[in-house]
């Protein structure tokens, strides 16, 4: 598949401005010379995938996709410094789809293979941060500073910096709010079947509501507030900006933790509960030492589940001006600069995959089992 994208698809595309999409470069057409090197961890990558996967061949697996993702990297930012070297001062190098494509490909690859060897988390991250820290080097180098995405960067770096801080703030607040409103609600479902049966319909009409739509419904009410309470007005609260954000992020993330609140309680076996009464505790001391631990990992996975949709989400909040990392994706939505969408979006898809680490640990630690509770 990864040499499909690569030859079937444009790996570069070059352009004489920005705004334009540009004339489309094929792989072939840059392995020239030392670059033909590139083909030895492909075709040691295809031996591979179609060997018995034993541990030894699972990491030279993990070796290879490297080396190769490496290499396209490289050779990308070096076809773009030629262009740049002997093109025009505004000419524009772009990734094109066989390059990401072949990278997601790759990346997919590489987990599964790490996935195979049923290494340990800190083996993982090693590897995680590794190749993080090779591709940090490669950047960091300045090699690839003639392409079109870094050139983006350059442009609006500060901007980039301020973005991504308030991005953050946009989920942190939104994600605090479900977690003081879903967590009250989930125990109140768990203790009151009514309140379940009640609550669960009205969560789920509310994750279908397109979120422009819900933005739309927040403005009206939220600006009338403005206008009859001026000291909320002052405080922030309108019909664009933070606050509505925040308030369609907190309704669509309020299903997942609710949810998770409700099962990870259900599912604490009845006779460790029958068991801490029996030892003399009270009802309150069940709930905060036998109920919550218990149900802390099944918790946890909800509120991953809502961070992780939240980040994402958080981009269309800048629709309505609240800022964040979607005004840059937007930005270059309305210009037609494709690496100025990237600029946007990449950084998005990267703090998911952050926060799904963190929450993943979490989890892990959170368990019994992590806890050294369990498995013995």
């Amino acid at each position: 598949m990864v040499a499909l994208a690569l030859a079937a698809l444009p790996f570069l595309r070059v352009a004489p401005n920005r705004l334009v999409s540009g004339e489309a470069v094929s792989l072939v057409s840059l392995l020239e010379g030392f670059w033909w090197s590139l083909a030895v961890p492909g075709l040691a990558l295809v031996g591979l995938c179609v060997s018995k996967n034993r541990r030894a061949g699972l990491w030279l697996t993990v070796a290879s996709t490297v080396t190769l993702g490496f290499g396209l990297a490289a050779l990308a930012a070096s076809h773009a410094s030629w262009v740049a070297q002997t093109g025009s001062a505004l000419a524009r190098t772009s990734l094109g789809s066989g390059f990401w494509l072949s990278s997601v490909l790759l990346i997919l690859v590489a987990a599964d293979a790490l996935q195979r060897l049923r290494s340990g988390s800190s083996a993982r991250m090693a590897c995680v941060a590794g190749v993080g820290l090779l591709f940090f080097v490669l950047l960091a180098s300045g090699w690839c500073d003639d392409l079109s995405i870094m050139k983006e960067y350059a442009n609006r770096s500060d901007v980039l910096a301020r973005e991504v801080a308030r991005h953050l703030q946009i989920v942190a607040t939104a994600v605090s709010l479900t977690l003081l409103v879903g967590l009250p609600l989930g125990w109140a479902a768990w203790r009151f079947a009514r309140v379940g049966k009640a609550l669960f319909p009205v969560l789920n009409i509310i994750q279908t509501i397109p979120s422009i739509a819900l933005f739309g419904l927040l403005m009206a009410p939220l600006a009338w507030l403005a206008m009859a309470w001026p000291a909320g007005g002052r405080a922030g609260i309108s019909g664009v900006g933070l606050v509505p954000g925040v308030i369609a992020l907190m309704l669509y993330s309020l299903l997942p933790v609710v949810r998770a609140t409700l099962t990870g309680l259900e599912q604490v076996p009845s006779s460790v509960v029958q068991a801490a009464h029996g030892l003399g505790l009270t009802k309150a001391q069940v709930f905060w030492q036998v109920d919550v631990p218990l149900a802390l990992p099944v918790v946890l996975g909800g509120v991953r589940t809502a961070t992780i949709q939240a980040m994402g989400l958080a981009a269309v909040t800048a629709l309505i001006g609240a800022g964040g990392l979607g005004s840059i994706m937007f930005e270059g939505l309305f210009s037609s600069a494709q690496d100025l969408v990237l600029l946007g979006v990449l950084p998005i898809i990267a703090l998911g995959v952050l926060a799904d680490g963190l929450f993943k640990g979490l989890i892990r630690f959170s368990s019994p089992h992590g806890l050294g509770l369990g498995g013995q």
